[in-house]
């Protein structure tokens, strides 16, 4: 649990450091850049090697109905990253989807894994997300994106099913089918 824990600690404070310490991090320039991506990328490793290799403490047994809409909001999820990177109609109506989908993600996987580690995991990116969205709104006014063409979105709903599929692959080849069998 430590290098999980640790993980977080990094991922978060690498990505809360220019909300909460934006003179600080002005003064590093473009230098900081890299050193913000060291950090992010250290985290996410830790948090993965953290995760895969913690103890398994159950806390409570999730309702097997809530694979079914673990698999739902995880769709939802992927077409809102997507989004983040499309510049479709769609895209001008949201205003933080990558962060969205990071939240929809983490609460999706909460509601299927009762275990400690998931808990720590998943619960701390969802509570990372809500306050980057806070401090962003609190931070600078949103002024919503001109929209693009339909197409745009399209393409981004072919993209999310394909993502997607890749995903319930990675899944299956590790061992955790997402699919109730």
């Amino acid at each position: 649990m430590f290098y999980l824990a640790l993980g977080l600690i990094l991922w978060i404070g690498s990505h809360l450091f220019k909300r909460l310490a934006p003179a600080a991090r002005a003064k590093m320039g473009n230098g900081g850049k890299g050193l913000v991506t060291a950090l992010s990328l250290a985290g996410l490793a830790l948090m993965i090697w953290g995760y895969r290799s913690a103890e398994v403490v159950n806390l409570w047994t999730p309702p097997s109905w809530t694979t079914h809409l673990n698999n739902l909001l995880m769709l939802l999820s992927v077409f809102l990253f997507a989004l983040s990177h499309s510049k479709g109609r769609l895209r001008a109506r949201v205003r933080h989807p990558m962060l969205g989908a990071v939240k929809v993600w983490a609460f999706a996987h909460l509601l299927v894994n009762g275990d400690l580690a998931s808990v720590l995991l998943f619960g701390g990116m969802l509570v990372w997300a809500v306050v980057s969205v806070i401090l962003i709104n609190r931070a600078e006014p949103w002024v919503p994106k001109t929209p693009g063409e339909p197409k745009r979105d399209v393409i981004a709903v072919v993209i999310t099913l394909v993502v997607y599929g890749v995903i319930v692959g990675i899944h299956s080849a590790l061992g955790v089918s997402p699919f109730p069998g």
